[in-house]
């Protein structure tokens, strides 16, 4: 038994959507309080199963962590006294192999399981080795597991082959006790290593360049706690914006900061969407009707994300005329393409491109998520499409968003979660 959403669609959607903290900043900003003792307060956190998944992680490694209300935490890091972050509690997630940049800065060793996550293709973790490598540690990889282990960590210039999310943010956790100046040359860019590298600087450390493809680090030997907020999720505002977009406006958005998604916003205004934003509200001032078909190819930070590939299909699906993405960052993130045509949709697809040919709307259906961001493209798809439809296995999809069910339904959606037989 799987939970599920039935959505009766073609309801009208009227009021507004606030978005949370953003997952993949308050991910890496919760582990990076395994550098320093002392007592962290971590604010406007989003209420999310790949938070509690880590909390336990961070449990299990030493850490007391208490939950102040819906969005707050405590966390005293009195000490790791455990080493080993284990397979039972890495396989649910890939950010929780970040632990080993604070572990190495801690402790001068780690041991974590390789990881798990989503089925969107494979992602190694060679880059976060080789950045740890540089930094003087020796690595042992045997049974599944990094074995990671250094005299002591030392500054260096280490050059990313590609701008790996994952890795920068493990390697900058690493490098802020590391002796001396670190330079990661192709560091990735994207709104959440910008905030964890403020988290960091809060505590003490000493990194520049953000925002750039450049951070430099200039190791210090000792941080102090502090108290910091998480900034609003962009991927989940995007896709709340592309709600408003396919329910003509009404939906206003209260979370958007424009530079985090000013390649999706541009894309969108290219198609013909009009926006105002005043401070972090948005509000659309164009009717479905008035977009034409587009082209967006997924990039890294500053590009046009990933992680808005499937929403922003769901709504090219309603545009007239023709419209293509080119996936560019992962090798097998169609997969909710042949949902969507279940929906009435006329996509096709090969590996990296998909060719959308316009429709008057979806016709409800039953399908199934294949990821978090496919799940929110296929309930978006059912909340338009006339009649019952039924999105399987939405798992995924609380990873991600935040009681989007509840959400959904104070704006006037039909939404109810169940237990699915599949």
């Amino acid at each position: 038994m799987v939970e599920a959403f039935k959505i009766i669609g073609g309801q009208p959607l009227k009021g507004t959507l606030k978005v949370e903290g953003a997952k993949n900043a308050a991910l890496p900003i919760f582990v990076g309080t395994l550098i320093e003792k002392g007592t962290y307060i971590l604010r406007n956190v989003p209420n999310l199963m790949d938070i509690r998944t880590l909390i336990k992680l961070l449990e299990s490694l030493g850490l007391v962590i208490e939950k102040l209300d819906e969005h707050s935490y405590k966390i005293e890091n009195k000490g790791i006294t455990n080493l080993v972050a284990s397979y039972d509690l890495v396989k649910k997630m890939r950010a929780s192999f970040l632990v080993m940049g604070p572990m190495l800065a801690h402790e001068k060793r780690a041991t974590v399981s390789l990881p798990g996550g989503c089925a969107i293709g494979s992602r190694p973790v060679d880059l976060h080795l080789k950045g740890f490598e540089a930094l003087g540690v020796k690595i042992n990889i045997e049974h599944g597991y990094v074995e990671a282990i250094a005299d002591d960590l030392k500054g260096n210039k280490i050059v990313f082959d590609f701008p790996s999310v994952g890795a920068t943010e493990n390697v900058v956790m690493a490098a802020v006790k590391a002796k001396g100046t670190t330079i990661i040359e192709n560091a990735a860019r994207e709104p959440e290593i910008d905030d964890l590298c403020n988290f960091l600087n809060k505590m003490g450390a000493k990194i520049t360049g953000i925002g750039t493809g450049t951070l430099i680090i200039e190791g210090v030997e000792k941080l102090y706690p502090c108290e910091y907020s998480i900034i609003p999720d962009r991927i989940v505002a995007g896709t709340f914006i592309i709600a408003s977009l396919m329910f003509d406006g009404e939906i206003i958005v209260d979370g958007v900061v424009r530079n985090h998604i000013e390649s999706f916003i541009s894309k969108l205004e290219e198609m013909g969407a009009v926006f105002e934003i005043e401070g972090n509200i948005l509000k659309v001032k164009s009717k479905l009707k008035d977009l034409k078909a587009g082209k967006a190819t997924t990039m890294p930070h500053p590009g046009f994300a990933t992680d808005l590939q499937s929403p922003m299909m769901t709504l090219m699906c309603l545009v007239n005329g023709t419209s293509e993405i080119k996936e560019t960052i992962f090798e097998n993130r169609f997969m909710h393409v042949p949902e969507l045509n279940r929906m009435g949709a006329k996509i096709s697809a090969d590996s990296s491109t998909a060719i959308i040919t316009g429709i008057n709307n979806f016709s409800s259906a039953e399908v199934m998520a294949s990821d978090l961001r496919a799940g929110a493209s296929l309930i978006l798809a059912a909340l338009k499409a006339n009649g019952e439809s039924i999105v399987n296995r939405i798992y995924h999809v609380d990873r991600g968003y935040e009681k989007l069910e509840e959400k959904l339904r104070a704006i006037g959606a039909n939404i109810v979660r169940f237990k699915a037989e599949i």
